[in-house]
């Protein structure tokens, strides 16, 4: 269990590596992992080498056999210091227990302290031991001791400092350490210039980013290289500034475009009140007829403006918005049905003819009602006086035709564009919005919404939504 202290160092270090830049956290954890590494790696190759001369010793020791001339002359001179010894099989101590119990060691060296395990072997309770043990002088041994072979011999031992492989173990494990330790600053060399390099698009990302916050230049973009993540980041940011790019463009035409439709009604409302106003001032008034002339005016564009704002207000709308109703199953036809009645009303000179399937459609009620009414007004606005539109909805697809003037081939692909209308409908009323309006709430619902030329002249509007010509079990 750690102590409060020990928790508020780890805290510490955390925010200090926290605080690092990117690029020294890498290479900090790649010196970290290679130094584990190499630290596992080594530690293996030193206790591997280790056993390795253990056992090799061992072998050595059980395998030495003193001649009997030399245990014959060891056992004469036991104990009367006389010299003359034959050399002993250096490195190695030997030393015989007699039956006796004396012990007799090899001129020049410390005896060895007898162990119990060389005791048992001398009483003939143990064959053959493998020990460690110290001598008279602290030096530490490996003794293997046997029975003796010859008589008056109980046990001989063989016993080999343990320095004779602590010392080639000592400098392995300097040259393992001073190994890693040049691995461990390579490998925090190397990952730092990895890191380096890694993060080189990314820093060129970053710099994307610091100059568009400064400039609010969306024009920049990242050189791709290569299909890796920082590509598909690269891309990324790319098709992100170009969206936005794109979005401001059209914000900026919105802005322009509304600007300009407000500014025909607003001056034209502004002429008429300053009329009325100038009247007022002066005393000298309007004549009747003329001051009707002019109420009716301004009030028909103060209608257009109040239309025109609306129609802005819809398409500013983001498709997610709070103020979006819920989409829900409706019946189109029934929604046909309730813009044909509008529309009669607005032109009341026209026929207006209608066959409706019913077909069940998941969408927002109002909009689509709206959208079908502003494809009616737009019908009965083209239609010449005592024309006829013919409404039909069948298989999903609803269309209106009708007998207008029709729409040139080359402006039928800006048909759908805010703002834009016709040089032949300029003069008349109307925003240039409720295509527009149309296309935005079809493509809602899933569908899709196309105006042709029709046979015989006029236009006929098709609209594709999905949906079914069975009321689903579920619709309220």
């Amino acid at each position: 269990m750690s102590t409060p202290g020990e928790g508020a160092a780890r805290e510490g270090l955390a925010q200090r590596y926290r605080r690092l830049p990117l690029r020294s956290r890498l290479a900090l954890l790649t010196a970290v992992a290679v130094a584990f590494a190499v630290a596992v790696a080594a530690g293996a190759c030193w206790l591997f080498a280790k056993q390795q001369l253990e056992e090799q010793r061992d072998t050595t020791l059980t395998n030495v056999k003193p001649d009997d001339k030399y245990i014959s002359r060891l056992v004469s001179t036991c104990g009367t210091g006389s010299a003359g010894q034959p050399e002993a099989p250096t490195p190695y101590t030997v030393q015989i227990i007699t039956t006796g119990g004396v012990v007799c060691t090899t001129e020049g060296k410390s005896p060895i302290r007898v162990a119990a395990a060389d005791l048992a072997v001398a009483q003939g309770r143990a064959d053959d031991v493998l020990h460690d043990a110290r001598a008279d002088d602290g030096t530490d041994l490996r003794v293997a001791t046997s029975r003796g072979e010859r008589p008056g011999i109980a046990a001989v031992s063989i016993a080999q400092p343990q320095s004779e492989i602590d010392k080639p173990l000592n400098g392995l494990a300097l040259v393992l350490v001073a190994t890693a330790g040049i691995g461990v600053v390579g490998a925090a060399t190397a990952g730092l210039w990895i890191a380096r390099a890694a993060l080189r698009p990314v820093d060129r990302l970053t710099g994307a980013v610091e100059h568009i916050a400064r400039t609010e230049d969306l024009a920049v973009r990242i050189p791709v290289e290569g299909d890796d993540e920082i590509a598909r980041l690269s891309r990324s940011f790319n098709s992100m500034t170009a969206a936005l790019a794109s979005s401001r463009d059209r914000q900026q035409q919105l802005i322009a475009d509304a600007g300009h439709e407000l500014r025909t009604p607003l001056t034209s409302l502004r002429t008429n009140i300053d009329l009325l106003a100038r009247s007022e001032e002066t005393g000298r008034a309007i004549p009747p007829d003329d001051r009707r002339a002019l109420l009716a005016s301004v009030k028909a564009q103060m209608t257009e403006l109040a239309a025109l704002i609306g129609d802005l207000q819809e398409l500013a709308r983001p498709d997610a918005s709070p103020d979006s109703g819920p989409l829900q199953v409706v019946p189109l036809h029934e929604i046909a049905e309730r813009a044909l009645g509008r529309a009669r009303l607005r032109g009341s000179g026209l026929a207006i003819s209608a066959e409706l399937d019913p077909w069940y459609v998941r969408a927002e009620p109002a909009a689509l009602e709206r959208a079908i009414v502003n494809l009616l007004d737009n019908a009965v606005k083209f239609s010449p006086p005592g024309g006829s539109i013919a409404v039909r909805l069948t298989g999903g697809e609803l269309t209106v035709r009708d007998h207008g003037p029709g729409i040139p081939p080359e402006d039928l692909p800006h048909v759908f564009d805010r703002f834009w209308r016709s040089p032949s409908a300029r003069s008349l009323p109307g925003s240039g919005l409720g295509l527009s309006i149309v296309a935005r709430t079809v493509r809602q619902a899933g569908g899709e919404v196309v105006l042709r030329p029709a046979d015989g002249g006029g236009t006929v509007a098709h609209v594709r939504l999905p949906g079914a010509a069975v009321e689903p079990p579920d619709m309220p």
